[in-house]
């Protein structure tokens, strides 16, 4: 097996998508490695519900979060050929599957008054840090969509809803105390 140490970035570049070379601090780099710190933190907090629908689901999200972490990971002027090797990018699909999880945890009774305070549980603060994460990403992708280096919108809109959806399920953690092993959206 190679070695993970390449030197590669040893000059404070990294590599993009097709042997793309940009800056360490790059928009683009800032973009996905803000949505890498997203999927750890989805994994921490993955890691800490006993809520087994929760798992799943945000397993399902760190499964589209690659999808997106590749998008981003490739110049726009490179797309083009990223799609023709197979790639993914984010759709309306993706959103839309979000929305449905939203509704699903709206529908169940949730309680909070005003802005929640985290760290009412373990799992719950997890999925609060990952909103939060979530909304550096966003902020980090609305950089780069601004700067002219973003095609597909779709990807603000998802991160802007799945932040959404991380804040219901805090707050449907806080209220059923992670007791629910197995029920739940």
């Amino acid at each position: 097996m190679p070695s993970i140490v390449t030197r590669g970035g040893d000059a404070g570049t990294t590599g993009l998508m097709y042997n793309r070379r940009v800056a360490k601090n790059h928009p683009r780099v800032e973009a996905y490695g803000s949505v890498d710190e997203l999927n750890a933190a989805l994994g921490l907090a993955r890691a800490h519900t006993r809520a087994s629908f929760l798992a799943e689901k945000l397993l399902a999200i760190q499964g589209k979060l690659v999808v997106l972490m590749g998008e981003l990971a490739t110049g726009v002027e490179d797309l083009e050929r990223y799609v023709k090797d197979g790639f993914h990018l984010i759709t309306s699909d993706h959103v839309a599957g979000l929305d449905a999880m939203v509704a699903a945890l709206e529908a169940q009774s949730i309680s909070f008054k005003g802005w929640a305070t985290p760290g009412a549980t373990v799992g719950a603060a997890a999925l609060d840090v990952a909103r939060t994460v979530c909304r550096r990403a966003e902020r980090r992708v609305v950089d780069l969509q601004e700067s002219g280096q973003l095609q597909n919108a779709e990807i603000v809109i998802f991160l802007n809803r799945l932040s959404d959806l991380l804040w219901l399920m805090a707050r449907w953690a806080e209220t059923h105390s992670e007791a629910a092993s197995s029920t739940g959206a």
